[in-house]
């Protein structure tokens, strides 16, 4: 499922912050022989648009409290034992379907509990997501 999801790049880096790297361009066509038509390329996937901050939602699933928050990129929220950084916040530019992906960078502070680090999905929170057994995190979308 992974492979139908447009590449994400990061555009810009903060310090701690893995740099990721631009897919390869594609090899130039190669022209077509006389009396056989050449397909016509096909068109660059759109570029993410970056935001300063992301929307979240953060779940206690023992005390059954919801909390929304907005982090700014390069910052981070406490949350019980959690500590959420937020690397980035990306969105869909507005010619194509809305979504929007962070990075984050999510660790806890007791040994021996799942953390998590790399992007989530608003639109589609199972393909990566936070896997613990007292919280939940959520990305709702990101601000402007």
């Amino acid at each position: 499922m992974a492979a139908l999801l447009p590449p994400l790049v990061l555009l810009g880096t903060l310090a701690g912050a893995a740099a990721q790297e631009a897919p390869p361009a594609p090899a130039p066509a190669q022209p077509a022989e006389p009396g056989q038509e050449q397909a016509p390329a096909a068109p660059p996937a759109p570029a993410w648009l970056p935001q300063p901050a992301a929307r979240l939602i953060l779940l206690d699933k023992i005390a059954a409290q919801p909390h929304t928050v907005t982090v700014k990129v390069g910052e981070q929220v406490v949350f019980g034992s959690l500590t959420i950084a937020v690397r980035a916040c990306d969105v869909r530019p507005p010619d194509v379907a809305a979504d929007a992906a962070a990075f984050l960078a999510i660790t806890d502070r007791n040994p021996g509990m799942p953390g998590f680090n790399g992007w989530m999905l608003a639109d589609e929170p199972a393909v990566s997501m936070l896997q613990h057994p007292v919280y939940d995190v959520r990305l709702v979308g990101c601000s402007g």
